[in-house]
């Protein structure tokens, strides 16, 4: 179907989020060719300088990288929180960056404590599952990230109790096996106190401040599908780009 141009975004933010989706839903994969700025003028009806901006855009949103042989589908350098991972996933079959590795230091089930209870709308004190790893990279520890998921996933999914990576990641293997896809997010950003079982991981003293991210995911019937909380790596940040206009 021949894409249209809406009025209730600039036409440039319509052009970016049409391939932002694409690459999200793993339509367009890593290193994929975008059509040149343009073809995309052509098929969306706008002018060279609007689809140069639309690809701009997601240039600086770390979706694509251009040289001189044209546009490239390139997740490499986004930042590598949880829906990140995600994002990768499904665009490049992998979830992580080149030179980035993962430690499964943990899994089973535990009791929910009360705040992973309310995001998983279980009783307090259920089994749930959970799963700790630590990611790192050339310049040392990257996040300590907790995950949890209702326990009966591991019915489905019994290699989410086992210490040791997935095939897919959580979100992958939950979908083979459960057809729940996760579809929607929310994403908070906070400094909480380090608690003891990541202190060591982390390199951080226990109730020292670190900054962390904490995702809920929820799958195409509005049931959560897995709470998880990352404790960045000293010296780490989180950081988005947007344009204004």
């Amino acid at each position: 179907m021949t894409p249209k141009v809406q009025r209730a975004l600039p036409p440039f933010l319509q052009i970016a989020e049409d391939f932002r989706a694409k690459i999200k839903d793993g339509i367009l994969l890593q290193d994929a060719k975008l059509p040149s700025i343009a073809d995309i003028a052509r098929e969306w009806g706008v002018a060279t300088a609007t689809a140069a901006k639309a690809i701009k855009q997601l240039q600086d949103e770390g979706y694509v990288r251009s040289s001189s042989q044209g546009t490239f589908v390139d997740l490499g350098r986004k930042l590598t929180s949880g829906p990140d991972r995600l994002q990768m996933l499904r665009a490049t079959g992998s979830g992580f960056r080149p030179g980035e590795t993962v430690e499964i230091i943990s899994a089973g089930l535990v009791p929910a404590p009360s705040h992973v209870a309310e995001a998983l709308q279980v009783d307090e004190g259920a089994q749930v599952v959970q799963r700790r790893r630590v990611y790192r990279d050339d310049e040392g520890v990257v996040a300590v990230s907790t995950s949890w998921l209702a326990g009966q996933l591991a019915e489905a999914a019994p290699e989410l109790l086992e210490v040791g990576p997935l095939p897919k990641m959580t979100f992958g293997l939950i979908e083979d096996r459960t057809g729940r896809r996760a579809v929607r997010r929310r994403d908070v950003v906070g400094m909480c106190a380090v608690p003891v079982d990541v202190s060591e991981v982390l390199g951080a003293e226990p109730g020292t401040q670190a900054l962390t991210m904490t995702n809920q995911y929820w799958d195409q019937h509005g049931e959560t599908t897995e709470y998880a909380q990352d404790f960045l790596g000293a010296g780490r940040e989180l950081s988005a780009e947007y344009a204004l206009d």
